[in-house]
Order: C-alpha cells, then structure tokens, then sequence
C-alpha cells in the first residue's frame, strides 16, 4: 500500500465519520507526508448523543461538535477542513447537482490522486448515501486521466456478500493509539462508547485481543469510476 500520494480528498458528511473504520488510512497517509483534505457535509447537529454525562443540547451540540472534529483533525495531521454548511439528515432531500457541484469543485482546485468516501448504496444512513454518491458522480464528470482513484468504505453488514473481497484491508496498529485519540476527540458521542469498551476488556484478555483486532483492522473497496 503507498501512502505517497499527489493529495487525498476525505468527503463524509458527519464529523466523526473521518474517525470511525477511516482514522488509520488518514493517519498513515499524513504521517507519510501526504496532505489530505477533509470535506464535511454538516455539523451532525441531529445526533442523538449529547456527551454523557449530558454537556450537550440541540442549540449548542453544532459547535460542540464542530470543536470535536478540529481537534481530531489536529490529531489525524488532517491541515485542511472544509465545512459544507448542509443539515444533518437533510443530504438525500438536497438537488444532488448541488452536491455533486460542491465535490467537483474541490476537485478541481486540489486535484488530488485519491478520494475516501462511503459507498455508495451501503452508508446505511441516508446522509452516508447521498453524498458518497454525489462524490463519485463528481468524479466520474472528470477527464479519466484526472480522475483520483476512489476508495469506498462501506457500512452494509452484508458488504463482502454484496460487493465481493475488499480491494485492501490495512493493519493499522501502527498508528493505533493516533486512531484512538481521534476517537477521543469526538468526546460527545464517543465517550460513553469508550467507557464501555474499557469495562468490557478490563477482566478479559480474549475481549481485549477481540477488540484491539477490529480496531487495528480497516478495509476498502476501489470504487469504479
């Protein structure tokens, strides 16, 4: 796998999606020196977890939320954010030509050699859909020879069923403890996630191998575009 790349374009709709199943791409990609661009659709201002204990509410968790992704951008290396400004779970009822327009404008000012985003069809939420889908539809507007090569990730349980063996998977450990503080950084919605996860594998060696497995493991499909 070369983490070498021209410039990567990360486009999710959620804060946090960046981190969860995609932290040890970005991080190996940064640590490597390659820049990466980070595009986010909304501020995941309809989530439904407002820190616990409670620190969060439906008027501040937006800029709560945007703090957390800034921080975790700080710990990815990810230098470039870009905000949208779109509501969450309001994505599937925009004009797509308006997503599509934003992601292809990206790409032509950055003109990076790979995009990371869901794929399409399997995000499970609607948000996760609709913009994955207008990412590749920009991609695929462009000359083939300044395509970027998309890598999707999935959410579908049933994915390797569907789509077939992934096009790579990674071991992330080394940058396993980058891919936790990321996950750290997003304290409103991961915090009780955490804490769970530290009682679980407290008294249990099998919960704790079980656990650092699924975390240091990440996989990708090559999109075709």
């Amino acid at each position: 796998m070369n983490f070498h790349e021209r410039h990567v374009l990360v486009v999710f709709p959620h804060p946090d999606d960046e981190t969860f199943g995609k932290a040890g791409l970005i991080a190996q990609y940064t640590q490597a020196g390659t820049p990466v661009t980070l595009v986010c659709g909304t501020l995941g201002q309809m989530g439904r977890n407002m820190g616990k204990p409670f620190f969060a509410n439906r008027e501040t968790l937006p800029s709560i939320r945007e703090r957390e992704l800034r921080n975790a951008c700080k710990v990815l290396g990810i230098a470039d954010l870009r905000l949208l400004g779109f509501r969450d779970k309001t994505l599937e009822f925009e004009d797509p030509e308006i997503l599509v327009n934003q992601v292809q404008s990206l790409l032509e000012e950055i003109h990076p050699s790979v995009l990371l985003t869901y794929y399409p069809q399997h995000g499970v939420h609607p948000d996760h859909d609709a913009l994955s889908a207008a990412a590749v539809t920009a991609v695929a507007r462009l000359p083939i020879t300044e395509r970027p090569v998309v890598y999707a990730s999935p959410v579908t349980k049933h994915a390797r069923q569907e789509l077939g063996p992934p096009s790579f998977e990674l071991d992330v450990t080394p940058v396993l403890n980058i891919k936790l503080a990321a996950l750290q950084a997003h304290k409103s919605q991961t915090e009780a996630m955490l804490k769970e996860w530290e009682a679980k594998i407290a008294n249990s060696s099998v919960a704790h191998e079980e656990m650092m497995k699924s975390l240091s493991h990440e996989a990708y499909w090559t999109y075709p575009v």
